[in-house]
């Protein structure tokens, strides 16, 4: 960490002047969270600011960040509140000390919990929830990070959210915010549906194998779910609704990709023949062999895997949680929506999809059409950047011209 946070200083002197430094503090190192903040990194950078990535260590987002031309500086932050929450809030302010940047960028509700009691608006200030932590909690957890979440709002230039749906419990939740929406975007030149690697040679591979498993499962439906295993992604509603799917489509297959601190209780719960792949970081060749993509998440604030399937032209069943209805093209909430945590409502969808290969691909058509329309990562970056903008122009000091803003190149 001394090492990293050196040279963040080191070029942050040499740096012309105008140029913007944004720090993005993030606790999440993979998973969609990760990809977010990597995507927005790899924006940035293209940009022409000097961006730094602070996150624990472990995951794919350092060296994505590093990857896209960020710096990195490690900041050791554990999932859940705990006594180490002094520590990680006095690891903020060291950071902001040797990083200096004109705006820090806080992702999910641990840096947001940590950027804000460390600054307390000191420097400009942007809390991104991506789903809220009191959707997560139950009784007095939930009325407390409410709680927070009302309080701490006054530390924040701007909440962003990735969806109506989630603003919208923000508000519900008494959240008196500075609100601004930006949709989750998709790296349209990633996710194409087309596998990033071959086949293995010489027969099948391990059934954690994207071609493997395809090849195992033959002309049957193969139905993937792609999440972190935790209660919020909802894969013990899924493993429910399948000998039911199971029952109406003999043969079809069923993918859990991912790992996380559920996964021995589902891989107990878990019907025979359903396969455990684990965390991957190539995603999108597990959508390239996909017939259909299930997330049954219980909780969200746009999810990213729909979005990253129907990119890679394959259709999805989702559940009715924010960002849901606004991320399905027209007319698909009849067709891919089902209440959450209602097992034989997803199971009578799944199967009546895996049934149906013409109205599979219609829908996925439709899908992909309607992702590259809407949800390019790339629009998605340009918006947060002017967010980024607005937010300075409105803390310049009285009387500094607008030459004096740090400027986007």
């Amino acid at each position: 960490m001394p090492k990293l946070l050196a040279q963040c200083t080191e070029q942050r002197g040499s740096e012309p002047r105008g140029r913007m430094t944004v720090l993005h503090l993030a606790q999440p190192v993979e998973g969609g969270v990760a990809r977010v903040v990597a995507a927005l990194a790899r924006a940035q950078v293209r940009a022409g600011l000097r961006v730094v990535v602070a996150c624990p260590r472990g995951g794919t987002l350092e060296r994505d960040a590093t990857a896209a031309g960020a710096l990195t500086a490690h900041w050791p932050a554990a999932r859940e509140p705990s006594a180490r929450v002094a520590m990680e809030v006095y690891g903020v302010r060291r950071l902001v000390r040797r990083v200096r940047p004109d705006l820090v960028h806080a992702h999910s509700a641990k840096a947001g919990l940590a950027a804000r009691l460390a600054l307390r608006a000191r420097v400009p200030t942007i809390h991104q929830p991506h789903a809220w932590s009191f959707e997560a909690a139950r009784g007095r957890t939930a009325r407390l990070a409410r709680a927070w979440e009302r309080y701490a709002t006054r530390w924040a230039d701007r909440v962003l959210c990735v969806s109506e749906a989630e603003r919208e419990t923000g508000r519900r939740a008494g959240i008196d915010a500075r609100w601004t929406v930006v949709p989750n975007g998709v790296d349209l030149d990633r996710f194409t549906g087309a596998p990033s690697q071959p086949p293995p040679p010489g027969g099948l591979a391990d059934a954690g194998d994207p071609a493997a498993v395809r090849e195992m499962a033959g002309t049957a439906p193969l139905v993937v779910c792609v999440g972190r295993l935790c209660e919020q992604k909802g894969q013990r509603h899924l493993l429910a609704a399948w000998p039911r799917v199971a029952a109406r489509v003999p043969g079809a297959r069923l993918v859990l990709v991912g790992d996380g601190p559920d996964r021995e209780r589902l891989t107990r719960l878990a019907p025979r023949g359903v396969v455990f792949a684990g965390a991957r970081e190539q995603v999108d060749d597990w959508y390239a062999v996909a017939d259909l993509v299930v997330l049954p998440s219980l909780w969200e604030g746009m999810a990213l895997t729909p979005l990253e399937a129907m990119a890679c032209s394959r259709p999805v069943v989702v559940t009715d949680v924010d960002g849901s209805r606004e991320l399905l093209p027209p007319g698909q909430d009849v067709t891919c929506l089902v209440p959450p945590g209602d097992a034989p409502a997803l199971a009578d969808t799944v199967a009546r999809l895996c049934l149906d290969a013409r109205l599979r691909a219609e829908l996925a058509q439709a899908a992909a059409k309607h992702v590259r329309a809407e949800f390019d990562v790339r629009e998605t970056a340009a918006a947060v950047l002017e967010l980024y903008q607005e937010v300075l122009r409105e803390r310049r000091a009285p009387g500094v011209p607008a030459a004096g803003l740090p400027e986007v190149r």
